[in-house]
């Protein structure tokens, strides 16, 4: 059986998504009781492969909301996501994917130190981040869409905002071995991780996100938005691919720009119906078939039997390994979402 850790985008969405689920004890309640609410299992699921295989899963709602990411509630977070880790291993459940900051949460705080959880044990082997499979989908999207607008790898130049966290230095890897990209920008915040990540590549700009967006053909984010920066206000190209890897995706109302194509990224539309009612809570276009890649990376690892922690640690990401789950992701029926038509 595998599990999926997930949460809601802001209180008012979870206040929302209460009532719709028949919880109304928690859509009255303000952040203070969402603090104190222990994570829940609220959806069973059923996936099939197009190989013929049925798998089962669970879905926890961890009950963290961004909110908590505030210097005064971060303990709160922390907890919420440990607290959700050991609901999944207490119920059995054989690999668990983190979604959303429920990766970010345990590697930026090393929760790794943090295996003693009310009497649970934590058994991290039984966990992934599910980012291994997101850099892969990020990078096919890059490749498929870009080619759908007229945009030619081999004369763009490929912005990647948040280029040394480990989706990020898992798309510079592969757009610097896989594809014949003729520039990369590098843009994030810690300037000695930059430049150790381009003297890996041997290439690559370290840029600020004033200075590289105008310049980019295509810009990748996969970071949170800086403090005190409208990127709505900063000049893009005409065309320009910009692939939402964030979370929540909402790129699309900031940038009003002419010629520039968003598609949400880190996103898999699967070849099957999937028995579950959580993407509609998301507001997914399709919600039977849509999900976020780092969900469809523990159900590949159900599918496989690789009970084990495919995705784990920061920046540990290689090609090799996206080719891997790559390779099994399009054997079970899992495809990039893409630009619909007349976008």
């Amino acid at each position: 059986m595998f599990g999926l850790i997930g949460h809601l985008t802001s209180l008012e969405h979870a206040q929302a998504v209460a009532h719709k689920l028949g919880y109304p004890e928690y859509g009255n309640q303000g952040l203070d009781f969402w603090c104190s609410a222990p994570p829940q299992i609220i959806d069973d699921i059923t996936v099939k492969s197009i190989t013929g295989q049925t798998i089962q899963g669970k879905y926890v709602e961890s009950c963290f909301l961004p909110e908590m990411l505030s210097q005064k509630r971060i303990k709160t977070a922390i907890r919420k996501i440990l607290n959700a880790m050991a609901c999944a291993q207490k119920n059995n459940i054989e690999i668990t994917a983190l979604g959303g900051f429920s990766s970010i949460i345990f590697e930026n705080f090393n929760l790794k130190q943090n295996k003693q959880v009310r009497g649970v044990e934590l058994d991290f082997s039984h966990f992934t981040t599910g980012n291994t499979h997101t850099a892969y989908i990020i990078c096919r999207q890059v490749e498929a869409a870009s080619q759908a607008i007229g945009i030619d790898l081999a004369q763009a130049t490929v912005a990647v905002c948040g280029a040394t966290g480990d989706i990020g230095s898992g798309v510079c890897r592969w757009l610097d071995r896989k594809t014949n990209v003729q520039e990369l920008l590098l843009i994030a915040r810690n300037q000695e991780r930059l430049q150790n990540l381009q003297n890996e590549l041997g290439r690559g700009k370290i840029l600020s996100l004033e200075e590289a967006l105008p310049l980019a053909d295509i810009v990748v984010w996969v970071a949170s938005m800086p403090r005190g920066i409208d990127i709505g206000e900063i000049p893009l190209k005409n065309p320009c691919l910009l692939i939402d890897g964030g979370y929540p995706k909402n790129l699309d109302t900031k940038i009003q720009q002419p010629g520039v194509h968003i598609l949400k990224g880190g996103i898999v539309e699967h070849s099957l119906d999937i028995d579950w009612k959580i993407m509609e809570i998301v507001e997914m276009d399709s919600p039977d078939r849509q999900l976020f890649a780092c969900f469809a990376e523990g159900m590949l690892l159900e599918f496989e039997k690789w009970h084990t922690n495919f995705s784990w640690g920061r920046n540990q990401i290689t090609v090799e390994k996206m080719e891997k789950i790559g390779a099994v992701s399009i054997k079970h029926g899992f495809k990039p979402y893409l630009l619909k038509t007349g976008n």
